[in-house]
């Protein structure tokens, strides 16, 4: 465990957010977005042995044993917390670990939008953090999370696989369960929630068409829920959300998210001109025009509906790109390889804005 713990500390020291250990390769750090191999020597199977029977929790063997690979929260004292994947590739056990940072990084460190602040603040209904693996969605839930417990008093309880972020009461009251620690699953943990007298859900990850319509149920009580979901841009989750369910549920799955839905929150990780990275992000609001859309099942409607519904606090992601250039941030050509339409984003840094997304609606 000696090595193990002083590649973690070189991979923390050099400010990595993940670490890639297979048997036989050389140890891989990712900086900046980069992939780095690490001076280390290579992963031997005895010595993988020895570390997954340090770290593996022990209610996790049997899930292991029959699945092959598991998600969990390993904990190096001295170093910190790390997000950790064991799994299989050739018949061996390899690591994909991401380093949790121990503080709650703030809504100014992140370069995270005030509307968003706002949105934390929602009494009730769904808030959805979405975005590809890696573009931070923890991270900004995790401030989001933070924002209510230094505001107001709230009782606040996360279902998490694994726990990332380990939160202190403040003003508010925090539990958070580890699901296969605490709580069988999403959906045992999401049956028994509302007998806990929470104001505020926090599910990790919209995984099945079980979670989001417990989801919904909680919502539709009064209670605030935040969650994640995988999807490349805000008017997509909508979409993501609908293909949990079968066909002929969709229709009133689709009418009773447009009335729980408060927001969709969407990132993209883009590299900043000075180094490091910020995210861009794209907002969606459910307005009365928003809302009527998912209602109607135009969803095709929803892009066009962002992108002029900037007095109402939405912005899409070209929006965000163009004003992440214009204050310098992020250089012309790193917004443009992130942008949804590289070319409406060109004409915008030429002065030339055209009034798409009127026209769409009209």
């Amino acid at each position: 465990m000696e090595i193990f713990n002083r590649v973690l500390k070189v991979a923390i020291d050099g400010g990595a957010s993940d670490i890639h250990i297979k048997i036989g390769a050389p140890i891989i750090v990712r900086i900046d977005g980069q992939l780095i191999p690490i001076e280390a020597p290579k992963p031997t199977s005895e010595w993988m042995s020895r570390v997954l029977d340090n770290i593996v929790p022990k209610h996790l063997n049997e899930r292991l044993e029959k699945e092959r690979e598991i998600d969990f929260s390993y904990y190096a004292e001295g170093l910190g917390r790390f997000r950790t994947n064991l799994f299989q590739q050739k018949g061996s056990f390899c690591l994909a670990m991401r380093y949790v940072k121990t503080d709650i990084p703030s809504f100014e460190e992140l370069g995270l939008l005030p509307k968003l602040k706002e949105i934390s603040m929602e009494p009730r209904g769904i808030v959805i953090v979405s975005g590809t693996t890696g573009c931070g969605k923890s991270t900004t839930l995790a401030a989001m999370l933070q924002q209510i417990n230094s505001s107001v008093a709230k009782h606040i309880i996360t279902l998490e696989d694994p726990i990332e972020f380990v939160f202190t009461d403040n003003q508010s009251v925090i539990e958070q369960r580890e699901i296969g620690l605490d709580s069988l699953s999403f959906p045992a943990g999401l049956k028994h929630i509302l007998r806990q007298d929470p104001d505020v859900i926090m599910i990790g990850e919209m995984r099945d068409s079980i979670s989001f319509s417990a989801a919904m149920s909680v919502a539709d009580t009064g209670h605030l829920v935040l969650s994640t979901l995988h999807t490349t841009n805000a008017s997509q989750s909508i979409t993501r959300v609908l293909d949990f369910f079968q066909p002929e549920e969709r229709d009133q799955i689709r009418r009773q998210l447009a009335s729980t839905l408060k927001a969709v929150i969407c990132q993209r990780m883009v590299s900043k001109v000075k180094g490091g990275v910020i995210p861009a992000i794209e907002i969606m609001i459910n307005t009365p025009t928003v809302r009527k859309l998912i209602e109607e099942n135009r969803l095709d409607k929803l892009a066009a509906a962002i992108e002029t519904g900037v007095e109402d606090g939405m912005q899409n992601f070209n929006q965000a790109l163009f004003q992440l250039v214009k204050d310098r941030v992020v250089s012309e050509s790193e917004a443009l390889s992130k942008a949804t339409n590289a070319k409406a984003l060109e004409m915008n840094f030429q002065g030339i804005f055209l009034d798409e997304g009127k026209r769409i609606l009209s």
